[in-house]
């Protein structure tokens, strides 16, 4: 049995992160897509994507194959649903095609002898930028009970201020030294060697990732996730990071999704409410409009390899492409294209893609990581394609 975890349509209105990944790699509670439902599968995935993508996530093929959509995380009783399917039969919930079991045979000349099975399940499905961080708080949950069902705990320090201390799963290695931690409100997870520094403040549910460092007298709502290896300070509330980003200094964040591989320099604040409590408008990289979120919360859509100054302000709701450098004084628009340079002030020009590379590479570097070439070919191809449609405005 080959497990194969495909993009849907959604992929279009989930850029920019959807630009150099997959959407089941997209980060949301304490693992990404993939990686929950490799978890209750008990198997490894493989991938249908853009062709430009498909270098470094290939699909696997066999006699007998599952395809799961990558946009819906799973459920036990999706999951058991999903094992229960014979070939040449579709899953499907409220319209959405959650998964389909096909021969190899019939993958390949596109049989649509189907028959259509229907279930009843309430689940998490990305459609869009913003269910990212407005779904967070209930993904961490899940995550939770899914990740320490039957373990224990690392024990925590007696310096540590703790409240509901059983709603707590530190795993090994985690140094968390005179913060409060608060868990009455949802679970906090620390990963493997994360760190917490002193006069830190968390209140769940909150999740951070391996190596993930939480700096001095950080001040954490519930519904954040903080990713692998990420480096966070200040002020965030309902915020996803997704890993190896840095926010290492004092500016709130709210409402937001970070990529990888970002740098948000110090004094970074994102407004995520509006004076007049209107419902906010995000920009649909995709459909190249405004569009209703139907939140009157939400921040700053920040894509990844993208870099901010000091100081920099950015206006509620505000889209930022991928590997993009913005910089100067005042609020910044509402949307920044991928590979832009410059700010309000100054105007945008083009980030031009071997400086972009060699910027990536040294972030990497500093993590003792090096660019892969297919990495570099990714950004590459979509240099291009958003290049044809470029707006510096």
């Amino acid at each position: 049995m080959s497990y194969i975890l495909f993009d849907d349509v959604a992929r279009k209105s989930l850029k920019p992160f959807t630009y150099i990944r997959p959407v089941c790699d997209i980060r949301i509670g304490i693992l990404t897509i993939r990686e929950k439902w490799e978890k209750y599968l008990g198997e490894t995935t493989s991938t249908l994507t853009e062709e430009y993508l498909s270098n470094k996530f290939p699909i696997i093929f066999a006699d007998s194959m599952t395809l799961i959509n990558g946009s819906v995380c799973p459920t036990p009783k999706l999951v058991q649903a999903i094992k229960n399917l014979s070939v040449n039969q579709v899953l499907v919930c409220n319209d959405n095609i959650i998964a389909m079991s096909k021969t190899r045979e019939d993958f390949i000349s596109e049989g649509d002898d189907i028959e259509k099975i229907e279930i009843e399940e309430d689940f998490i499905k990305l459609n869009n930028v913003w269910d990212i961080y407005v779904y967070n708080d209930r993904a961490i949950r899940e995550d939770f009970e899914l990740i320490t069902k039957g373990r224990k705990s690392q024990t925590i320090s007696s310096t540590n201020n703790l409240i509901n201390p059983e709603n707590i799963f530190v795993e090994e290695g985690a140094s968390i030294e005179y913060a409060s931690l608060n868990a009455k409100n949802g679970p906090i997870y620390i990963g493997k060697n994360a760190e917490i520094m002193e006069g830190a403040v968390v209140r769940g549910p909150f999740a951070m990732g391996e190596h993930a460092v939480l700096k001095l007298n950080a001040k954490i709502y519930g519904g954040t996730t903080i990713g692998p290896y990420a480096k966070v300070g200040g002020e965030l509330d309902s915020v996803v990071i997704f890993g190896y980003s840095n926010k290492a200094h004092d500016g709130f964040i709210g409402h937001s999704v970070i990529g990888e591989w970002c740098n948000l320099g110090a004094d970074t604040n994102a407004s995520n409410l509006k004076n007049t409590y209107d419902e906010v408008r995000l920009f649909d990289i995709e459909k190249n409009t405004f569009v209703p979120t139907g939140q009157v919360f939400c921040g700053t859509i920040f894509g990844d390899h993208s870099k901010c100054g000091i100081n920099v302000m950015f206006n509620t709701g505000t889209v930022v492409g991928i590997s993009s450098n913005i910089y100067g004084a005042g609020y910044q628009r509402n949307f920044i294209p991928s590979f832009a340079w410059g700010g309000t002030n100054t105007g945008l020009k083009l980030y031009e893609l071997e400086k972009a590379i060699e910027v990536n590479e040294r972030m990497m570097q500093r993590r003792g990581l090096v660019m892969s070439d297919e990495d570099k070919k990714i950004l590459q191809h979509i240099f291009n394609q958003t290049l044809k449609n470029k707006k510096l405005r």
